[in-house]
């Protein structure tokens, strides 16, 4: 039975010392301690590659690295590279540097379903901006969020929503609505129920499941029809799915797009791209009310953007969301071999895009269960393997993706142990794992 033989003692420590100073212990909610085993939340020294190491002394094979934005894998030698060529000729100045004139040029080579981009620091920045902008466009208050998809901005519109809304008022969050993603029909029910109030649609084009046929078409129909912004949130399909985001997968071209994780491949750049007419809004050559776009002092800093510009190439010339895919369905195959050689392929599943694959933890009802969720992670983190999804990046290479699954069966051994008990409890050591988005601490 599993009891305390995996310990993190110097992690734990700096985890104490990270709660003392700043809120929840980390700088993104998703990081937190309570997203792992209790004890059992490793504090990262340095990473290479596919592998990180903690403060402990602990080597893990790392995947959804940086919440997905480091597809490439950490210390990318051409990211780096074109990152130190900057650094000492300086990374902010008072007027535009030269390296933001090649970075759009480069962007909107990439994702030629764009006509203007402007880039920010983070996603949160660009979602919001391309609110405000349909709004602007549009004269009308509402948005409408895709119900399915968990996360789109840090702002008051969208996390009013969520469980999460102590300090924002009603008045805000009642001006977002929401629509279930691949349902055409509750779409334009939700458009005619406030016919002429919807500024614009906003949803991943794609998340852990395909979009059906002609769906995505038919959501460009259907805000062309009621004359709404349809905005594609491509933070994480955005080179995922191809170079040019799931737009240029699906050939469908939403007005608005955001971009942003894989774009820096660690380093904090994002991007906001679509139509002229809508993006010029926020620029100087039109005759209208101006919109206040994206304005921020750090949007350009010219070793972010060398950066963008280098994942861009890589990705290009090495093939990179080929070898991603590859490398997942490996990983998909061998997890889902493992699950049912040991007895719980009903219940360890593996879901989505080869190249942004999660994982279900169910109980032995078969629903989801953050108990089962803590018991598998304890086993991998025992194992080395970090990993709070199975995203692949393109660092990894089949030697890790075979010891992963070998751990994999190792958990799902102990897994059987405990839906055959139809009790988790006496290998958790600890509570479980708790959602992201909930009400209380």
């Amino acid at each position: 039975m599993d009891t305390n033989e995996f310990e993190l003692p110097r992690s734990r420590t700096a985890n104490e010392r990270l709660h003392a100073m700043v809120p929840g212990g980390a700088h993104t909610y998703a990081k937190g301690d309570d997203q792992y085993p209790e004890n059992l939340a490793p504090v990262i020294s340095h990473g290479r590659g596919a592998h990180v190491w903690d403060v402990d002394g602990n080597r893990y094979i790392e995947y959804g690295s940086g919440l997905r934005s480091v597809s490439l894998g950490h210390a990318h030698p051409r990211v780096i590279e074109a990152v130190r060529r900057e650094l000492d000729r300086g990374s902010n100045f008072v007027r535009p540097s030269v390296v933001e004139v090649d970075a759009a040029e480069r962007f909107l080579a990439t994702v030629p379903t764009a006509e203007m981009v402007k880039f920010a620091k983070n996603g949160s920045d660009a979602t919001t901006a391309a609110v405000r902008l349909a709004r602007a466009a549009t004269g009308r208050p509402r948005v409408a969020v895709c119900a399915d998809h968990p996360f789109f901005s840090v702002d008051d519109w969208f996390i009013g929503t969520t469980p999460m809304s102590a300090g924002i008022p009603a008045a805000t969050t009642d001006l977002t609505v929401s629509f279930p993603y691949g349902d055409l029909a509750a779409t334009e029910a939700l458009l005619s129920r406030h016919e002429g109030e919807i500024a614009c649609l906003i949803l991943e084009p794609a998340t852990h499941t395909e979009p059906p046929p002609g769906y995505l078409a038919g959501l460009r129909e259907l805000a062309d029809r009621h004359g709404c912004v349809l905005v594609f949130d491509e933070m994480i399909t955005g080179f995922r799915w191809s170079e040019a985001g799931a737009q240029g997968l699906y050939g469908v071209v939403p007005d608005l797009s955001t971009f942003g994780k894989a774009l820096g491949n660690g380093f904090a750049v994002s991007a906001l791209a679509g139509r002229r007419d809508l993006m010029e809004r926020g620029g100087l050559r039109h005759t209208g009310d101006r919109v206040f776009l994206l304005s921020t002092t750090h949007g350009a800093e010219t070793h972010s953007l060398a950066a963008a510009m280098a994942v861009q190439t890589t990705y290009v010339e090495e093939g990179v969301t080929a070898r991603l895919h590859a490398l997942g369905e490996r990983l998909a195959a061998g997890v889902r071999d493992a699950a049912a050689s040991m007895g719980v392929g009903d219940h360890v599943l593996v879901r989505g895009r080869a190249s942004n694959l999660v994982f279900a933890t169910l109980d032995e009802n078969r629903q989801p269960s953050q108990q089962y969720r803590t018991l598998f992670l304890r086993r991998l983190l025992a194992g080395g393997v970090l990993a709070p999804s199975f995203v692949v990046s393109s660092a990894l290479d089949d030697a890790d993706i075979d010891h992963t699954v070998d751990v994999v069966a190792q958990a799902c051994a102990v897994y059987r142990k405990a839906l055959d008990a139809a009790d988790p409890t006496p290998w958790l050591a600890g509570r479980p794992v708790k959602p992201v988005f909930r009400r209380l601490a």
